[in-house]
């Protein structure tokens, strides 16, 4: 098992899961209306905090309250599968079912680019990882391995910054609308810069566990 692999996947999962349960807490204070369309505002006027602070995302069901309530529980069931089962065998396609239909009852757009790389690394969980060590030098996985960890924590920091400026529009001192949306697309930059860093160091640090194990 690819542990370091494992846990980026965990965390892109407990992002985005949370993420959702955001959408659909939202979805859930519009009631019992008629979404009337695929493609909703999961914030609606009456709570929409700033200018952009919408929240765009499609669902299937025509019903703010029951399409709310399925994101939660959906989110819900993500973070527990992200945190406890990814070493289950069909984990990778398990965590994508559970996102796309996270997607389907609302719980947001943008995740998607997200959890199509989370379910793209969740395949490499139990993969030997020999391509990976052909084209990665030596010297360079030395470096990237002792770096996942941090990027790992800058990226979950930035992903989560940004999301809370796309619902709530909150930054200390800024109300700008344009100044806050160029706030959070360059933190969501970073955050997704600092995701392959600390994807390549991943793989880095597992092949080298792979090979002390080997080793021994």
């Amino acid at each position: 098992m690819n542990k370091s692999i494992t846990s980026v996947v965990s965390a892109i999962g407990v992002i985005f899961g949370f993420g959702g349960m955001s959408h659909g807490f939202f979805e859930t204070l519009q009631g019992n209306t008629q979404t009337n369309s695929f493609i909703i505002n999961a914030i609606g006027p009456t709570h929409q905090m700033w200018e952009h602070g919408n929240e765009p995302a499609f669902t299937i069901i025509p019903n703010f309250l029951v399409t709310g309530l399925l994101a939660i529980i959906i989110g819900l069931v993500i973070v527990v599968f992200s945190l406890k089962f990814l070493h289950t065998r069909y984990a990778s396609s398990i965590f994508l079912a559970l996102f796309i239909m996270l997607f389907l009852v609302g719980g947001g757009i943008g995740q998607v680019i997200f959890f199509t790389y989370g379910w793209m690394l969740a395949t490499r969980i139990y993969k030997p990882l020999n391509f990976s060590r052909k084209i990665l030098s030596m010297n360079f996985r030395r470096v990237i391995g002792y770096i996942w960890r941090p990027s790992l924590i800058l990226s979950t920091l930035c992903i989560i910054f940004s999301l809370e400026i796309a619902s709530f529009g909150f930054v200390p001192r800024i109300n700008n609308p344009k100044i806050l949306s160029d706030i959070m697309l360059i933190s969501l930059a970073i955050g997704l810069f600092a995701l392959i860093l600390s994807t390549l160091g991943a793989i880095a640090n597992d092949i080298q566990n792979r090979m002390e194990d080997t080793n021994k």
